[in-house]
């Protein structure tokens, strides 16, 4: 799936649909043979990409340009790679509006007010409906669709309404905030019966779950909520005479794949030439985050500031590199997000750096898979410390690249990773000084200390990967009695029930 072929609808004769907001591609480049689609990296496209191949897949999603004709690309048999049309004015309403301004800051226990607007709810319904569309008719009859997303809420119930016929999965990766907090969205009802369109609904952490059955009961008293002993099914919600299955499935990474990049020769040659940049002898500290307000990085800057400021920590002797990928530059809450955090940043270099030596360096940029790598090699302290996180795969990821033992990993409670990585350093962001002890602390963790949580971290993750987290969630969508939505590649791991 390196150079895909991205087509428009066809005969409905996958057995296997992924619906996202984006198509697991970008575009490379526009020459004059037209343009050029690479693969986005992501555990999301490793994990489904086997199952997409085996069982006559496709993959429908927005491909990130504007409409008006259909991107063209080198020819994917295996996979359909199918584009969901949307002009300027959806994408600012449907996508940086109700999914970004109202969505995103409601379920991440209002960080920033959301706001909300009709327009942009309308919208959301439109650009949902069109999803909908496209996906009856891709899905073969009896097809199993898997909707992703917090962007792609109403998809399952309006998809049930087109394809009474197929078997309908949803994941949502943010949190699902409580009842409390979701009761303020005006259009609340509809989503909830958005969402109880599909068979099984799957929250990264078990207080997601049980927070969407409290706020069904709330909403829908008619309706007949149970429990469930099915291990990752938590619960169980009956609509007419069909029963919603919902139950908590914690995405993770590509373990291997990043253990076996992070040993190589060019990662491994790369990551002591960033040392070597940085100063031999000085301890790193690492952050990756997207830009926004949810991540912590002002906090996490101030805790460092107060490092320096207190003697702790000195620009000849530690270093703060921190990665800030560009996001939802147009959101207004993101702009002000990034003038405060370069306002910082300068702050903290002129207070405490000296000529050919400053104590943070700040790239607001995107970092490819090799370098990233490289710089999670490098690290001595990674900090990965959101305010509210759904999973955050970056703390994974540093451990599945860490095969040397190495680092330390500072990680919030409020990342949903927190609940599975119990070894690393935990902390709580919002209090400043506890974040400053804990930082302190990574950098003068005995060695044999963190090897040992390392090593336990590294075991968690080996069991506990991006194939198992979309294995365990598609045999639960099968269901007793249904047969394995998987394919049969002769793995035992891949036929047994690990739901």
């Amino acid at each position: 799936m390196d150079t895909p072929r991205i087509r428009q609808p066809g005969a409905a004769d996958a057995d296997f649909v992924v619906v996202a907001n984006r198509l697991p591609v970008h575009l490379d480049s526009q020459g004059p043979d037209g343009p050029r689609w690479r693969r986005s990296p992501g555990g999301l496209v490793s994990a489904l990409e086997p199952i997409l191949r085996a069982r006559r897949g496709a993959w429908a999603g927005w491909a990130g340009t504007a409409a008006g004709g259909t991107p063209a690309g080198l020819p994917d048999e295996d996979v359909r790679l199918h584009a969901v049309p949307l002009d300027e004015t959806e994408y600012r309403e449907y996508y940086e509006g109700f999914s970004n301004t109202t969505l995103w800051p409601l379920f991440h226990d209002v960080v920033v007010p959301p706001d909300f607007d009709r327009g942009w709810w309308q919208s959301y319904q439109r650009v949902n409906q069109r999803f909908a569309r496209h996906a009856a008719a891709l899905a073969a009859p009896g097809a199993t669709v898997w909707v992703q997303d917090y962007q792609l809420m109403l998809v399952p119930e309006m998809l049930r309404a087109l394809r009474p016929d197929v078997r309908i999965g949803f994941f949502l990766h943010i949190p699902f905030p409580p009842p409390e907090l979701f009761l303020q969205l005006p259009w609340r009802s509809q989503i909830v019966d958005g969402l109880l369109g599909a068979d099984l609904i799957g929250f990264q952490l078990p207080g997601g779950a049980q927070n969407f059955l409290h706020l069904v009961r709330r909403l829908r008293r008619a309706e007949s909520v149970g429990h469930a002993a099915r291990s990752a099914v938590l619960g169980t919600v009956r609509v007419g005479d069909r029963e919603v299955r919902v139950g908590a499935f914690p995405i993770s990474v590509d373990a291997a794949g990043l253990e076996e990049l992070a040993g190589g020769r060019t990662v491994r040659e790369r990551a002591r030439q960033i040392r070597r940049q940085l100063g031999e002898h000085r301890r790193i500290m690492l952050g990756v985050d997207r830009l926004d307000y949810t991540k912590g990085i002002d906090q996490r800057l101030r805790a460092f500031e107060g490092l320096l400021a207190d003697g702790r920590a000195a620009a000849r002797d530690t270093v703060l590199v921190q990665i800030a990928t560009p996001s939802r530059e147009r959101v207004e809450h993101y702009r002000l997000q990034r003038a405060r955090i370069e306002a910082r940043v300068g702050h903290i270099n002129g207070a405490f750096g000296q000529v050919g030596q400053v104590p943070v360096h700040y790239l607001h940029t995107t970092v490819d898979r090799t370098e990233l790598a490289a710089l999670y090699r490098a690290a001595d302290v990674m900090l990965v410390t959101p305010l509210r996180d759904g999973m955050n795969l970056v703390a994974k990821e540093f451990v599945a690249a860490r095969p040397d033992l190495g680092g330390a990993l500072v990680l919030s409670e409020f990342a949903g990773a927190a609940q599975e990585l119990t070894r690393a350093l935990l902390v709580n962001p919002h209090h400043l000084h506890e974040l400053q002890d804990v930082m302190a602390t990574a950098l003068t963790l005995d060695p044999a200390d963190g090897r040992r949580r390392m090593e336990e971290l590294r075991r968690h993750l080996r069991e506990r990967d991006v194939h198992h987290w979309a294995r365990s969630f598609l045999t639960a969508l099968g269901g007793a009695g249904h047969g394995s939505l998987l394919p049969d590649t002769g793995d035992p791991a891949t036929r047994a029930n690990v739901a």
